[in-house]
């Protein structure tokens, strides 16, 4: 008897041991709820005071404490390490906050942070500036870019898309009105097109006029028609939208100056420089341009050709420069993008706030995606494997980056998402003509409910 209670207590220790590596594996979110939150708890509270004293973060205490201690306990005074806030729980990692000593700045905090992942045995530590002599640090308890769950609560709305998740666990949200242009840079398989993907479905649902460039004859764009109040597949036809497009800016720009011309004594809050400074009932729908495979506007083979693309990347360019004032908004997508593509590259890439870099095949690309924003950033775009599609290096003119990774979205769930939104499409005028044909779904016959009998003599 009591051999087969060893017994079952071994197989019952093993069982629960399988079971742990299984979860970690195949579920790391409820393995960290269960079993990794509690130590990394428990092994910061515990060693919270040393870890800051290794990582150079505590301060001498003030002289009336450090005589308090003497005059009443008599032991030896110690450094003070940051104030700690509460510990609250999430269900990636820990999150916490640190009133910093005086003379102390958040830029020790971060440059701490590497050491803190191992002293705490989280995946990583993030620190962020919340306010003067305060900073958060976020505690993310596993790699959440290796199956990516976006928050159940984002910062979505008019013109802002969720689209991918960040390292730390948080929603990476496009955002028209902060990043009016953006550049998205991707090689074949590297998740360009899922990160086209999610966002043509996010803008889908709101009040968006949707446009876009295809030039390879539409296999991109094209299943998402039905949302679409403009699609051009080649470069011919690129090139009579694009002027429709610069005609449309132009006058809405008039119609701002009308509103600027108003008599003397008008409130302030009544003056605007741009679309949405309007009267709701005056404001123009904001219009998005998605330019897919962008390299295929500068090509050219006959002189014929070259004169139209320096109409069309200097239409680009026109609305790159000019058209958040007026409500356009670019997002332009490729393969490769760089110099050698011809006069007005570089031009068109420096009104381009916004880059994702995806897995490229050259470093040239990744330079110029990320190359005026910080080195580090390039180099992490160099090391992303192709056994991680989704992934990419996000930045700004700003000089910030991170890495992300878009969520799988099916093309079937995400021209599901358009055909039921078509309804959604404002109505434009001046883009009536390039409105793609849509057929009509084929409707299924269905059968009779019963089985016709033969009638009988």
């Amino acid at each position: 008897m009591t051999d087969l209670v060893t017994w079952a207590e071994l197989g019952g220790a093993l069982a629960a041991l399988g079971g742990a590596a299984y979860a970690r594996h195949a579920h790391p979110a409820a393995y960290w709820s269960t079993v990794r939150l509690p130590l990394s708890v428990a092994r910061l509270l515990a060693s919270y005071t040393s870890t800051m004293d290794a990582c150079g973060l505590t301060v001498e205490p003030p002289r009336w404490r450090a005589l308090a201690v003497k005059a009443t306990t008599r032991r030896e005074v110690r450094p003070v390490p940051p104030r700690r806030g509460m510990i609250r729980p999430t269900s990636t990692g820990l999150r916490l906050r640190l009133r910093l000593a005086p003379g102390q700045e958040p830029a020790d905090v971060a440059a701490s942070a590497e050491r803190l992942r191992h002293a705490w045995g989280v995946h990583a530590v993030y620190v962020r500036d919340v306010k003067p002599g305060v900073v958060e640090l976020r505690l993310v308890g596993f790699d959440v870019l290796r199956k990516v769950r976006m928050p159940r609560r984002t910062e979505a709305g008019p013109l802002r898309v969720p689209v991918a998740l960040r390292e730390d666990a948080t929603a990476f949200v496009r955002d028209y009105r902060a990043v009016p242009h953006e550049l998205v840079l991707g090689a074949t398989l590297s998740g360009k097109s899922m990160f086209l993907r999610n966002l043509l479905a996010g803008l889908a649902a709101q009040p968006v006029v949707l446009v876009g460039i295809d030039c390879k004859r539409g296999v991109e764009l094209a299943p998402f028609a039905p949302r679409l109040s403009a699609l051009a597949t080649d470069p011919e036809q690129a090139s009579d939208l694009l002027p429709a497009l610069v005609k449309e800016m132009e006058d809405r720009y008039d119609l701002i100056k009308a509103r600027q011309g108003i008599a003397p004594g008008t409130p302030d809050e009544l003056i605007t420089s741009d679309v949405w400074g309007l009267p709701e009932d005056e404001r123009p729908a904001p219009i998005v341009l998605f330019v897919d495979e962008v390299a295929e506007l500068f090509l050219v083979a006959t002189r014929k050709e070259e004169e139209r693309r320096d109409e069309m990347v200097t239409q680009l360019i026109r609305l790159a420069q000019l058209g958040r004032a007026a409500g356009i908004y670019l997002e332009i997508c490729g393969q490769r993008f760089g110099a050698e593509l011809g006069k007005g590259a570089t031009m068109l890439r420096a009104q381009l706030t916004g880059r994702v870099c995806h897995r490229v095949n050259d470093e040239a690309s990744a330079k110029m995606a990320l190359g005026d924003i910080a080195p580090e950033a390039v180099m992490a775009s160099c090391a992303i494997a192709a056994e991680l599609p989704g992934l990419a290096v996000v930045g700004d003119t700003s000089g910030g980056w991170s890495r992300i990774r878009t969520p799988h979205l099916s093309l079937a769930d995400a021209a599901a998402t358009c055909r039921e939104t078509a309804h959604l499409a404002p109505d434009v005028p001046a883009l009536a003509p390039f409105r793609p044909h849509v057929p009509p779904m084929p409707v299924k016959e269905s059968g009779p409910l019963a089985t016709p009998r033969p009638i009988t003599e």
